[in-house]
Protein backbone atom coordinates (compact mmCIF):
# COMPACT_ATOMS: atom_id res chain seq x y z
CA UNK A 1 0.00 0.00 0.00
CA UNK A 2 1.30 3.35 -0.83
CA UNK A 3 1.12 6.36 0.85
CA UNK A 4 -1.98 8.05 -0.34
CA UNK A 5 -4.30 4.86 -0.12
CA UNK A 6 -5.82 6.20 3.23
CA UNK A 7 -7.18 8.86 1.08
CA UNK A 8 -9.21 6.23 -1.19
CA UNK A 9 -10.42 4.46 1.58
CA UNK A 10 -11.83 7.61 2.94
CA UNK A 11 -13.28 7.97 -0.17
CA UNK A 12 -14.83 4.50 -0.22
CA UNK A 13 -15.96 5.48 3.45
CA UNK A 14 -18.16 8.03 1.56
CA UNK A 15 -19.58 5.58 -0.86
CA UNK A 16 -20.87 3.11 1.75
CA UNK A 17 -23.04 5.27 3.39
CA UNK A 18 -25.89 4.39 2.12
CA UNK A 19 -25.26 0.77 2.79
CA UNK A 20 -24.93 2.01 6.73
CA UNK A 21 -28.38 3.35 6.30
CA UNK A 22 -29.59 0.28 4.23
CA UNK A 23 -28.16 -1.94 7.58
CA UNK A 24 -29.60 0.24 10.38
CA UNK A 25 -33.03 0.36 8.58
CA UNK A 26 -32.62 -3.86 8.52
CA UNK A 27 -31.28 -4.35 11.65
CA UNK A 28 -30.65 -1.62 14.00
CA UNK A 29 -29.05 -4.08 16.59
CA UNK A 30 -26.45 -5.48 13.84
CA UNK A 31 -25.57 -1.36 13.12
CA UNK A 32 -24.96 -0.42 16.51
CA UNK A 33 -22.86 -3.77 16.87
CA UNK A 34 -20.92 -2.81 14.30
CA UNK A 35 -19.94 0.59 15.58
CA UNK A 36 -18.69 -0.86 18.41
CA UNK A 37 -16.43 -3.19 16.92
CA UNK A 38 -15.22 -0.47 14.81
CA UNK A 39 -14.43 1.63 17.81
CA UNK A 40 -12.64 -1.57 19.91
CA UNK A 41 -10.81 -2.19 16.39
CA UNK A 42 -9.23 0.82 16.26
CA UNK A 43 -7.99 0.93 19.66
CA UNK A 44 -6.68 -2.55 19.41
CA UNK A 45 -5.02 -2.08 15.67
CA UNK A 46 -3.08 1.11 17.43
CA UNK A 47 -1.26 -1.43 19.87
CA UNK A 48 0.07 -3.05 16.30
CA UNK A 49 2.28 -1.50 14.28
CA UNK A 50 -0.18 -1.42 11.47
CA UNK A 51 -0.20 1.43 8.32
CA UNK A 52 -2.77 4.25 8.22
CA UNK A 53 -3.32 2.49 5.22
CA UNK A 54 -3.72 -0.89 7.10
CA UNK A 55 -6.61 1.13 9.68
CA UNK A 56 -8.40 2.86 7.10
CA UNK A 57 -9.26 -0.33 5.49
CA UNK A 58 -9.97 -2.02 9.19
CA UNK A 59 -12.10 0.97 10.31
CA UNK A 60 -14.54 0.21 6.60
CA UNK A 61 -14.76 -3.30 7.58
CA UNK A 62 -15.09 -3.29 11.10
CA UNK A 63 -18.30 -1.41 10.37
CA UNK A 64 -19.51 -3.43 7.16
CA UNK A 65 -18.20 -6.81 8.62
CA UNK A 66 -21.60 -8.39 8.65
CA UNK A 67 -23.25 -6.44 5.49
CA UNK A 68 -23.55 -9.51 3.94
CA UNK A 69 -26.37 -10.48 6.19
CA UNK A 70 -28.79 -8.31 4.82
CA UNK A 71 -28.88 -11.33 2.55
CA UNK A 72 -29.58 -13.86 4.86
CA UNK A 73 -33.42 -14.54 5.90
CA UNK A 74 -34.82 -13.25 8.70
CA UNK A 75 -35.73 -16.07 10.03
CA UNK A 76 -32.36 -17.45 10.48
CA UNK A 77 -30.93 -14.30 11.59
CA UNK A 78 -33.64 -14.15 14.43
CA UNK A 79 -33.71 -17.94 14.88
CA UNK A 80 -34.02 -17.78 18.83
CA UNK A 81 -33.72 -21.85 18.48
CA UNK A 82 -30.37 -23.65 17.66
CA UNK A 83 -29.78 -23.58 13.70
CA UNK A 84 -29.94 -26.67 11.51
CA UNK A 85 -26.90 -27.81 9.03
CA UNK A 86 -28.56 -26.48 6.40
CA UNK A 87 -29.72 -23.10 8.35
CA UNK A 88 -26.10 -22.74 9.29
CA UNK A 89 -24.49 -23.47 6.04
CA UNK A 90 -26.83 -19.97 4.86
CA UNK A 91 -25.36 -17.89 7.56
CA UNK A 92 -21.81 -18.81 7.07
CA UNK A 93 -22.41 -17.41 3.49
CA UNK A 94 -22.81 -13.88 4.56
CA UNK A 95 -18.88 -12.86 5.02
CA UNK A 96 -19.09 -14.00 0.81
CA UNK A 97 -22.15 -12.19 0.41
CA UNK A 98 -20.33 -8.76 2.10
CA UNK A 99 -17.58 -9.42 -0.01
CA UNK A 100 -19.38 -9.09 -2.92
CA UNK A 101 -21.50 -5.96 -1.93
CA UNK A 102 -18.22 -4.51 -0.83
CA UNK A 103 -16.10 -5.11 -4.30
CA UNK A 104 -19.57 -4.33 -6.51
CA UNK A 105 -18.67 -0.74 -5.41
CA UNK A 106 -15.69 -0.80 -7.63
CA UNK A 107 -14.10 1.64 -6.09
CA UNK A 108 -9.95 1.75 -5.99
CA UNK A 109 -9.54 0.07 -1.64
CA UNK A 110 -12.95 -1.74 -1.76
CA UNK A 111 -10.97 -5.15 -2.43
CA UNK A 112 -8.26 -4.83 0.12
CA UNK A 113 -11.79 -4.18 2.29
CA UNK A 114 -13.70 -7.03 1.16
CA UNK A 115 -10.91 -9.56 1.67
CA UNK A 116 -11.16 -8.60 5.00
CA UNK A 117 -14.73 -8.87 5.44
CA UNK A 118 -14.83 -12.35 3.51
CA UNK A 119 -11.94 -13.86 5.77
CA UNK A 120 -13.69 -12.39 9.44
CA UNK A 121 -14.64 -15.49 10.41
CA UNK A 122 -11.57 -17.73 9.29
CA UNK A 123 -10.45 -19.43 12.90
CA UNK A 124 -6.79 -19.68 13.58
CA UNK A 125 -6.32 -23.14 13.27
CA UNK A 126 -7.88 -23.31 10.03
CA UNK A 127 -11.55 -24.78 10.71
CA UNK A 128 -13.12 -21.43 10.46
CA UNK A 129 -15.68 -20.65 6.85
CA UNK A 130 -15.69 -19.76 4.02
CA UNK A 131 -12.12 -20.86 2.77
CA UNK A 132 -10.60 -22.41 6.19
CA UNK A 133 -7.62 -19.91 6.42
CA UNK A 134 -5.13 -20.61 9.11
CA UNK A 135 -3.13 -18.55 11.40
CA UNK A 136 -1.19 -15.94 9.18
CA UNK A 137 -3.19 -16.56 6.26
CA UNK A 138 -5.89 -15.12 7.16
CA UNK A 139 -4.97 -10.82 7.07
CA UNK A 140 -4.61 -9.45 10.24
CA UNK A 141 -7.40 -6.82 9.81
CA UNK A 142 -9.62 -10.27 9.81
CA UNK A 143 -8.21 -11.58 12.82
CA UNK A 144 -8.56 -8.25 15.04
CA UNK A 145 -12.64 -8.34 14.19
CA UNK A 146 -12.32 -11.98 14.74
CA UNK A 147 -12.07 -11.52 18.92
CA UNK A 148 -13.31 -7.63 18.86
CA UNK A 149 -17.06 -9.45 17.21
CA UNK A 150 -17.14 -12.14 19.39
CA UNK A 151 -16.03 -9.83 22.56
CA UNK A 152 -19.29 -7.27 21.81
CA UNK A 153 -21.43 -10.37 20.43
CA UNK A 154 -21.48 -12.00 23.91
CA UNK A 155 -22.11 -8.51 25.67
CA UNK A 156 -25.44 -7.85 24.34
CA UNK A 157 -28.69 -9.74 24.77
CA UNK A 158 -30.14 -11.11 21.26
CA UNK A 159 -33.11 -13.09 20.05
CA UNK A 160 -31.16 -16.23 20.23
CA UNK A 161 -28.69 -15.53 23.65
CA UNK A 162 -28.95 -13.55 26.57
CA UNK A 163 -25.84 -10.81 27.61
CA UNK A 164 -22.99 -12.28 29.45
CA UNK A 165 -20.64 -10.85 32.20
CA UNK A 166 -17.60 -9.14 30.80
CA UNK A 167 -15.51 -11.59 33.33
CA UNK A 168 -17.36 -14.57 31.71
CA UNK A 169 -16.68 -13.50 28.09
CA UNK A 170 -12.73 -13.00 29.01
CA UNK A 171 -12.85 -16.93 30.10
CA UNK A 172 -14.53 -18.13 26.36
CA UNK A 173 -12.26 -15.82 24.55
CA UNK A 174 -8.86 -17.00 26.47
CA UNK A 175 -10.18 -21.18 25.98
CA UNK A 176 -10.69 -20.11 22.01
CA UNK A 177 -7.52 -18.61 22.05
CA UNK A 178 -5.26 -20.63 19.49
CA UNK A 179 -8.35 -22.48 18.39
CA UNK A 180 -10.38 -19.74 17.13
CA UNK A 181 -8.31 -16.07 17.54
CA UNK A 182 -4.61 -15.49 17.04
CA UNK A 183 -3.62 -15.71 20.43
CA UNK A 184 -0.97 -12.66 20.43
CA UNK A 185 -4.02 -10.59 19.30
CA UNK A 186 -6.46 -12.02 22.02
CA UNK A 187 -3.75 -11.13 24.82
CA UNK A 188 -3.33 -7.80 23.39
CA UNK A 189 -6.87 -7.19 23.27
CA UNK A 190 -7.39 -8.82 27.25
CA UNK A 191 -5.02 -6.13 28.05
CA UNK A 192 -6.29 -2.95 25.96
CA UNK A 193 -10.20 -3.96 27.03
CA UNK A 194 -9.53 -3.41 30.93
CA UNK A 195 -9.04 0.46 30.44
CA UNK A 196 -11.94 0.32 27.51
CA UNK A 197 -14.87 2.63 28.32
CA UNK A 198 -16.84 -0.33 26.08
CA UNK A 199 -15.75 -2.71 28.20
CA UNK A 200 -19.00 -4.46 29.84
CA UNK A 201 -20.11 -5.47 33.49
Amino acid sequence: MNTCEPLIFTDLKKRTHALSIAQGFHDKLTQQHSYRVKKLCIALAQRFNLSSAEIAALKVSAVFHDIGKLGIPDRILLKADKLDSQERQLLQLHPVIGQQIINSINLKGAADTAKIIRHHHEYFDGTGYPDKLKGDQIPIGARIISVVDSYDAMSYTRPYQQSRKHSDIMTILEQESENKHDPNIFQVFADMIKTSPLKVR
